[in-house]
């Protein structure tokens, strides 16, 4: 049986993440949260309407009105969600493999599900195993309009303020590939575009935010300003700057933080961050007098903790970004909107503006254990404890375990890439000392 993970239910298409089980969980999702209409979209994959199909049948056995917004980015079911108060289920896996889907889950307003509300549709959805099939006939309404409602949404946070650059869009032949080049078009940049032709099949093939190679190539090739990768369903991104240097989410935040704070727009003068997060970001933020809070990863819990400190920015490395003042989750075009109204606003090309941070060299070491492992921290405390005493200010260690199998995940930071590797493969031996298994090497 599935399970909610860091970011919804993933798995293979149709032979794990069967139609069944989408039908049922949207059944659950339905009793559970008991919406007033569920608004659908998807991404690209093959495999997406098929299950698509089938959440609809899961709606129509709970009698719950559907609004279908077809192939769209995740964010804009978020947006739809929040607009007009309903539930948004999002069939995705967003930066995974073409044969791979999943469904995330928003609630009424536009946020992901808190753990509270997972666990409860979870054990709905797991008891439904037994349950008889239930057939109605849904209530399917017309949702495709409001992409473009989204997509004005986001350009009049900039307006027409990126006329003169030079943009390379990296689509990822995902569910970005027509809205985000229509709406740069439309802010004024001079647009070129890759990877804007999906298949089906092709999704996060070798590009997009997760293979960023082909765009920085691309833009060194065409002399552009600036490059953005977007990942298959659109809810984060890489940048890439005129030099083709990668610029990730950790200084794209950076930059966004500094900027906003400078002009009184950074509420409560703070930003909430996963415990992924570089420490060149930490130490940026202390030079600009920035609070910073620190969630574990995933956007869903950098929402809770913006909604609880009024922050108005957070997110991850892996580049979601939210922008709280205008969107409820993670936004691939958003971020890259407001990234690039800055470059051309403050006249500084990206190498410029990134920087502002410095990155620490980050290793992560993958422990593949023999069995699920729930709190390696108490298990190799005391060499955690030496890493520590070692880096001191200088570095950091994190240890945690995977969420989704078997893997406990060690990542080092340090002033040295030297430094950092040794640290972390003495720890992961560590692990494998106490938990048997295998180092599947370093990044």
């Amino acid at each position: 049986m599935l399970h909610f993970g860091t970011d919804g239910v993933r798995g293979v298409a149709i032979d794990e993440l069967t139609t069944d089980l989408a039908r049922d969980l949207a059944r659950a999702t339905a009793r559970v949260l008991r919406p007033s209409a569920i608004v659908i979209g998807r991404d690209t994959r093959e495999s997406g309407s098929e299950l698509e199909d089938a959440i609809v049948a899961g709606c129509a056995a709970e009698g719950v009105a559907v609004h279908l917004m077809g192939v769209v980015p995740t964010p804009a079911i978020a947006y739809a969600a929040e607009q007009y108060g309903w539930v948004g289920i999002a069939i995705t896996a967003s930066h995974n493999v073409w044969s791979d889907n999943g469904i995330k889950v928003f609630a009424s307003g536009g946020a992901k599900l808190g753990d509270a509300e997972q666990i409860e549709i979870e054990r709905e959805w797991h008891a439904m195993v037994s349950e008889p099939v239930v057939h109605a006939q849904a209530t399917v309404n017309d949702a495709t309009g409001i992409l473009g409602e989204y997509a004005t949404h986001r350009l009049n946070v900039v307006g027409e303020a990126l006329s003169g650059v030079r943009v390379v869009l990296d689509c990822a032949n995902g569910a970005m590939s027509h809205v985000a080049p229509e709406v740069f078009m439309s802010a004024g940049a001079d647009v070129s575009v890759i990877n804007a032709s999906p298949t089906g099949r092709n999704i996060n093939d070798n590009c997009g935010a997760t293979a960023p190679q082909q765009l920085a190539a691309q833009v060194i090739a065409e002399g552009a300003d600036i490059g953005i990768a977007f990942d298959g369903d659109g809810d984060r991104l890489i940048a890439v700057a005129a030099s083709g240097a990668l610029v990730d989410g950790d200084h794209i935040m950076a930059i966004a933080a500094v900027d906003l704070a400078h002009r009184g727009l950074l509420r409560n003068k703070g930003v909430a961050v996963t415990v992924m997060t570089n420490l060149g970001f930490h130490h940026t933020m202390r030079d600009n007098n920035i609070d910073v809070v620190i969630t574990p990863v995933g956007d869903r819990s950098v929402l809770v903790a913006l909604d609880e400190f009024d922050f108005v920015l957070g997110g991850e490395q892996s580049g979601h970004v939210i922008h709280r003042a205008h969107a409820t989750t993670g936004d691939g075009l958003l971020a890259a909107l407001q990234l690039v109204e800055y470059i051309t606003r403050a006249h500084v090309t990206l190498d410029q503006a990134a920087s502002i941070m410095q990155s620490y060299p980050q290793i992560l070491v993958n422990i593949r254990t023999l069995n699920r492992v729930h709190d390696p921290v108490h298990d190799i405390a005391e060499q955690i404890a030496r890493a520590e005493a070692e880096l001191g200010d200088n570095g950091r260690i994190l240890v945690r375990s995977s969420g989704t199998e078997p893997l406990v995940r060690v990542m080092v930071e340090a002033a040295d890439q030297v430094t950092a590797e040794s640290i972390a493969i003495r720890v992961a031996q560590a692990v494998v000392g106490i938990h048997g298994g295998s180092i599947e090497g370093t990044h």
